[in-house]
């Protein structure tokens, strides 16, 4: 969507009252926002995302009724229309459901006690097509998401990668996410950060950052990574 003309239409979906009270004042704050609505089950989720057209949902995953994984399945593998992203919220560091909701379709997630600061910098890139992780977590669920499921290096989209390409993925596989984060540890302009990441993804056949982000890891980019990244 373009994000300079209307508003990213958003719904949280959360059955805490409170924390679904504490994200929307905060997206309600921003101009480019729309928070189209809140609901406390992932029934409910699917049920207003479709029918309100959500752009990006905030997806808790212990809902009642219907998870919040299974409401990620379900709406990405729509058949009609735009997928909205989703991006996880949980209190969980490292979680099953996590790990099976990024494999799911989920563009992202974030931790709810430590992220709160990544909450509108994360729609925003999702809305975008990009995704934003939890940085405190993110590299130990992308090595296991690949222990689960392993796949064989893909030798010739690694070679299609030029040195600069390779730079870029290898930090996403560490768990640097952010372009603003990336252009600064790899001294490069967040334009041609966005720019690699885009040949890259071309190249490799992956969709988001988040496949993006394992497919590096598959291919072991994570191991040549500079210290310094992360």
């Amino acid at each position: 969507m373009d994000t300079d003309r209307q508003p990213i239409r958003v719904l949280i979906a959360d059955d805490n009252r409170a924390v679904r009270r504490g994200l929307r004042l905060q997206l309600e704050q921003i101009a480019q926002i729309h928070v189209i609505g809140e609901v406390a089950t992932g029934e409910d989720a699917v049920a207003l995302a479709r029918s309100e057209r959500a752009d990006v949902v905030l997806m808790d995953l212990q809902m009642p009724a219907m998870n919040g994984l299974e409401a990620t399945r379900i709406l990405r593998r729509e058949a009609h229309g735009a997928t909205p992203a989703v991006i996880v919220m949980t209190s969980f560091a490292v979680d099953q459901l996590v790990l099976e909701a990024l494999d799911s379709g989920a563009v992202g997630y974030l931790l709810k006690s430590h992220d709160s600061d990544q909450l509108v910098p994360a729609v925003l890139a999702a809305a975008r097509g990009e995704a934003l992780v939890s940085s405190r977590v993110t590299a130990s669920i992308l090595k296991e998401l690949v222990r689960r499921r392993p796949a064989a290096a893909d030798a010739d989209a690694l070679h299609s990668l030029s040195p600069a390409e390779r730079r870029v993925v290898a930090a996403l596989a560490i768990g640097v996410t952010g372009s603003d984060a990336i252009a600064a540890h790899l001294h490069l302009s967040v334009h041609t950060v966005r720019s690699h990441l885009q040949s890259a993804m071309r190249k490799t056949g992956t969709q988001d950052r988040t496949q993006l982000a394992l497919w590096g890891v598959r291919n072991r980019l994570d191991a040549s990574a500079p210290s310094s990244i992360g």
